[in-house]
């Protein structure tokens, strides 16, 4: 590994041209929104608040930064080069033990018994109405399984699979006071890692180990740098070093939403099913059966037709506030249609959200979403015209479907 320094500064308040973490800007969540992360963040901030221009996050972000002082030049930095995301706030549990993939498989809807060592994917707990309970991504390095989940859900998944070991071989820890993650994206990414480290960059879907401790991970999104908790001020510093731009939550979500991806418990609510979000393609195995919640995915999938769907809302930039997480997709009627999730300003294309909104929604609806006039992106609106001429894979009972919309 290439040497590190320290990080610039040490304070945690933002510059005085800033606004203030207790008076959020138009487009940051509001510190009155329920939060998820208060166990985790007891510990306190992250060191990497003490970067220049650091702006505090509120939400479920919180304890970390909101943008370093240019969100929009932050989001246009990942188009060439590269930027550091602080998901340092993120969960980890480490899984070991002989019998761990076995069993991991037979409780998520990823296929992971053949999991070899260096693969990694994604995965799902479902309730047995087919509800997303948990969502994690899933490493397999050496003799280790890690599951990294959203802020504040540790525990809880931490005590579902505590439940569930009965007689099964498999030791469970919480690794997040040893381990912390950051996250590189654009395509320089691999090569900042690279003169870093000093490991070549994974292929999609593969991980590659770190010494003394972690691993980088390839994704769709970009490359997770996973380090012990202890070094990551120093590995922060020397990824910035070697070119990587600090950006904040601002430009993680607004990059995020264009391309649909949800984050469990802000894009998703306790009703949310696989088909209705991207986590069909990337955490779900269609071909595997035997876990719970599975008849749901696979009768709702043979139908083609989820209940509700995830698209990008564009929204209305002349209004003087922006929706948040959890307000009420609506028609202008006031029947409510679907709920936000994920709001951010994009560099390009302004206010945008996330949405789950109910498929059969006519092209063309005027929205509102939390009160501001909002319109579902055209192309969310061409591929739901596909899907609905598309020919289902099978029949399916009606009345079952039914009883997943009431679920």
């Amino acid at each position: 590994m290439a040497a590190m320094g320290v990080l610039h500064g040490q304070s945690t308040e933002p510059s005085s041209d800033q606004p203030r973490p207790d008076q959020p800007g138009p487009h940051q969540p509001r510190s009155d929104q329920p939060r998820s992360d208060d166990a985790f963040t007891e510990g306190g901030p992250s060191p990497l608040l003490g970067l220049p221009g650091a702006v505090l996050a509120t939400g479920v972000d919180a304890g970390t930064a909101w943008h370093y002082g240019d969100p929009i030049g932050e989001q246009r930095a990942a188009l060439t080069g590269a930027i550091l995301l602080d998901r340092s706030h993120r969960a980890i549990l480490a899984v070991s033990g002989p019998d761990r993939l076995a069993w991991l498989h037979t409780l998520t809807s990823q296929y992971l018994s053949t999991l070899a060592d260096g693969d990694a994917t994604q995965a799902l707990v479902l309730s047995p109405q087919g509800h997303v309970e948990h969502h994690a991504g899933v490493t397999e390095i050496g003799i280790v399984t890690y599951l990294d989940t959203e802020p504040g859900a540790g525990a809880a998944l931490l005590a579902y699979l505590d439940s569930m070991r009965f007689w099964s071989k498999v030791q469970l820890a919480d690794a997040s006071t040893e381990l912390a993650q950051l996250t590189l994206i654009g395509p320089m990414s691999g090569a900042v890692a690279q003169q870093v480290f000093g490991a070549s960059d994974p292929a999609a879907g593969h991980a590659v180990a770190l010494q003394p401790a972690g691993f980088l991970r390839r994704t769709t999104e970009g490359l997770d740098v996973v380090v012990s908790r202890a070094g990551l001020p120093a590995a922060a510093a020397a990824l910035i070093a070697a070119g990587a731009v600090p950006a904040g939550s601002w430009a993680a979500d607004a990059l995020r939403i264009p391309t649909r991806r949800p984050r469990w418990g802000v894009d998703t609510d306790e009703r949310t099913i696989p088909n209705e979000v991207a986590w069909l393609v990337t955490a779900v195995h269609l071909e595997k059966g035997c876990y719970r919640g599975q008849e749901t995915v696979a009768r709702v999938h043979n139908l083609g037709r989820p209940p509700r769907r995830l698209v990008m809302l564009n929204l209305d930039g002349s209004a003087d506030r922006l929706p948040v997480p959890g307000d009420p997709v609506t028609t202008g009627q006031g029947r409510v249609v679907g709920r936000v999730g994920t709001v951010a300003q994009h560099y390009e294309d302004g206010p945008i959200a996330l949405a789950l909104v109910k498929r059969g929604l006519a092209a063309g609806t005027p929205l509102l979403a939390g009160g501001v006039d909002a319109a579902i992106d055209p192309a969310d609106v061409a591929d739901a015209e596909e899907s609905d001429r598309s020919t289902p894979v099978s029949a399916i009972d009606r009345r079952a479907l039914r009883d997943i919309r009431r679920g």
